[in-house]
């Protein structure tokens, strides 16, 4: 009944169309059998008499199949093969009609006759298929003309077949506009000398300034390179074709991978494609089970994770979101950035650590789910003021938990980091304990259901950085390659686990989901796979030639020393902390040491007396006391344990050769 309802004058027009073609293959199939004879003049009384109720079927027969109700524009092979299931479904009912109905019981003696049934399934196909081919063919050709005079750029598309397949079919639809594809490079081999949708394939990579230069001599000097997913396999060089590109003056734009869920529009290439790794295999519908018609709060909503998860949990369904911010900037730019979501958005100005009023806000909300992303996380900022860090990462994440629990949550997930483990400083130290909170509270909640779903589930989730989120590396070094250098890098030795915001918040969802199960309420502390680490000089160097630049030569790079709280590199698991896999790919389980609640409390009164008098003496000996493994001294130096790291380095550095054979 949806589908009717939605039917338009359009769809009638097609479906007067298909009627009439239908009528037009009976006859013309019955002519060309008996040849317009006296044999086809004495059938036409009865074939009168059928053809309605055949019509009727026909109606019902090309709604089922989607005939009616498919855009001409886009008619494609699925929809060809719909029209061979049509026919032969029409054809199959003249069969029977014929040799069941008609020749036993009326003539006694066949009506239609084999000839006749398997002429009229070839004519039904044809006349159904030739106006909309002719249709489609007319479009195709309009929307090429103006992509050709539009000022379209002539461009090269770089990938492999499959990939180009889908740019040129968004241009042969107008989706993408203002480019004039003229030929493929492919990695693959099996690529090369074919043609994709009438557009040759040129050859591979190492063809690149020889195909340029091509046509710049025969006056078709080529303006615009695409790179599709494929072109940023290691194996493609994707390092090499955008140096080559830069110093030709080309300009170079990506477009997104299907998988990614973008729209299929090109965009400028950053330094995020160079650096990814395959991502996680999501499984949206579960996420979409779990958040479809949820109220759900995002503490720390203006900041990068903060504002990633609303948009991720509006995408998913959710009926109503709030949004808990302490800066008027960011709050104003997330919920604009959400104007018109189909969820009531509402934005409120909070600072976590005011207990009273994130209580009576969630009160007052009554949220299913809470995500809190808000914190200090700025490693040597907090080294200087790490009592703000306290106030703020443990007391205010805290309030966030009772008052959660207060209002009725289904459950609260916590943004941690992979800093927490074994931590070496303020941020690290910091987020540990508010994860114990969050344990023993989770402990304590499932132990007092006995045995039942408990009231709420408390879990924490751990990943590394994100690839340009506020106060990373990465918009740093784009604003220094932009002043003309140099780039800063702490330490040439530096190594760090990267992944995109988006993957990371879908991931945070799953974590959530996978916490939400029954037989899962043991779990309360998760750990997202990063993937192999990421040398920060590397990225630097990476950065620099994605400018169109030479490392060491148009800008240079100073290593400045290792800022207070850091280390070399971070961990993913602490050495006295089990782990398990989940049967999710992306996520691990995490069993670090869970103090019992009572023991935290007496620290968290402890701790509240000491930021009182600003005693950092004695707050530093209570999270010393709480988290026995501060300071350690994993990462700071190369451990044999960072074996594997140097190698992986090692191959970048290889890489990076091979894709810049001066070695610039």
């Amino acid at each position: 009944m949806t589908r009717l309802s939605h039917l338009t004058l359009r769809n009638f027009l097609i479906a007067f169309h298909d009627l009439l073609a239908t009528t037009a293959a009976l006859f013309a199939a019955f002519y060309l059998r008996f040849e317009g004879g006296d044999d086809f003049f004495a059938r036409l009384p009865l074939l009168f008499q059928i053809l309605p109720y055949f019509l009727g079927l026909a109606v019902v027969v090309f709604f089922l199949f989607n005939l009616t109700t498919t855009k001409w524009r886009f008619i494609s092979l699925p929809d060809a093969l719909n029209i061979i299931r049509a026919a032969t479904v029409l054809t199959v009912a003249l069969l029977v009609l014929d040799y069941i109905f008609v020749a036993p019981n009326v003539r006694g003696a066949f009506f239609l006759g084999k000839v006749t049934i398997v002429l009229y399934w070839f004519l039904e196909i044809s006349f159904l298929s030739a106006l909309r081919m002719t249709y489609r063919y007319f479009r195709y050709t309009r929307v090429r003309r103006h992509a050709k005079t539009d000022d379209a750029a002539p461009t090269l598309l770089i990938g492999r077949a499959a990939d180009a397949e889908v740019l040129l079919r968004g241009i042969e639809s107008g989706a993408i506009k203002r480019i004039w594809p003229v030929g493929v490079l492919s990695p693959s081999l099996a690529d090369r000398g074919q043609f994709i949708r009438n557009l040759p394939v040129l050859g591979g990579m190492d063809d690149f300034e020889g195909i340029i230069a091509d046509f710049a001599k025969r006056d078709k000097p080529i303006a615009r390179i695409v790179m599709t997913s494929s072109a940023f396999e290691p194996e493609a060089h994707p390092e090499s074709i955008l140096m080559r590109a830069r110093k030709l003056g080309v300009i170079v734009s990506r477009m997104p991978s299907l998988e990614s869920g973008e729209a299929p529009r090109l965009t400028a290439v950053a330094v995020e494609d160079l650096l990814l790794r395959p991502s996680e295999k999501i499984d949206y519908v579960r996420l979409e089970a779990l958040i479809r018609g949820k109220a759900v709060i995002v503490t720390g909503g203006g900041g990068s994770i903060g504002s990633e998860i609303c948009e991720r949990v509006v995408t998913f369904g959710a009926a109503r979101v709030l949004i808990l911010e302490n800066s008027e900037p960011a709050l104003y730019a997330v919920t604009e950035a959400l104007a018109g979501a189909a969820a009531v958005i509402e934005g409120r100005i909070a600072d976590i650590r005011d207990r009273e009023r994130i209580m009576r806000l969630m009160a007052e909300f009554k949220p299913d789910m809470v995500f809190h992303a808000a914190a200090l996380k700025h490693v040597p900022i907090l080294e200087r003021d790490w009592s703000e860090g306290v106030k703020t990462n443990i007391f205010g994440s805290i309030n966030v938990a009772d008052a959660a629990l207060a209002a009725g949550a289904e459950a609260m997930v916590m943004i941690s980091t992979d800093k927490a483990i074994e931590p070496v400083s303020m941020l690290g130290l910091t987020k540990r304990f508010a994860e114990m909170y969050c344990q023993a509270l989770n402990r304590d909640l499932a132990a007092a259901s006995s045995g039942a779903k408990p009231p709420m589930r408390l879990i924490s989730v751990r990943f590394g950085n994100v690839l340009a989120s506020n106060g990373s590396v990465v918009p740093k070094f784009k604003a220094q390659i932009e002043a003309g250098g140099p780039v800063t890098v702490t330490h040439p030795d530096m190594i760090r686990y990267f992944m995109t915001i988006r993957e990371a918040c879908d991931l945070v969802i799953t974590a959530a989901t996978h916490a939400l199960g029954a037989q899962h309420s043991d779990v309360s502390v998760y750990v997202l796979n990063m993937g192999q680490p990421v040398k920060i000089v590397d990225l630097a160097e990476r950065m620099i030639r994605l400018s169109g630049l030479q490392p060491g030569y148009d800008i240079e790079i100073v290593f400045t020393g290792m800022r207070p709280g850091e280390r070399l590199y971070e961990i993913l698991f602490a050495s006295e902390e089990p782990t398990h896999e989940i049967g999710v790919p992306g996520i691990m389980a995490a069993q670090p040491n869970e103090p019992p609640m009572q023991t935290l409390r007496k620290w968290i009164a402890a701790l509240e007396q000491a930021i009182a008098r600003d005693d950092r003496a004695t707050i530093r000996t209570i999270l010393k006391d709480a988290v026995p493994e501060f300071g350690s001294t994993a990462g700071l130096t190369m451990q044999p344990r960072g074996k594997i790291v140097v190698a992986w380095t090692a191959l970048v550095d290889g890489l990076l050769r091979n894709a810049d054979p001066a070695g610039q």
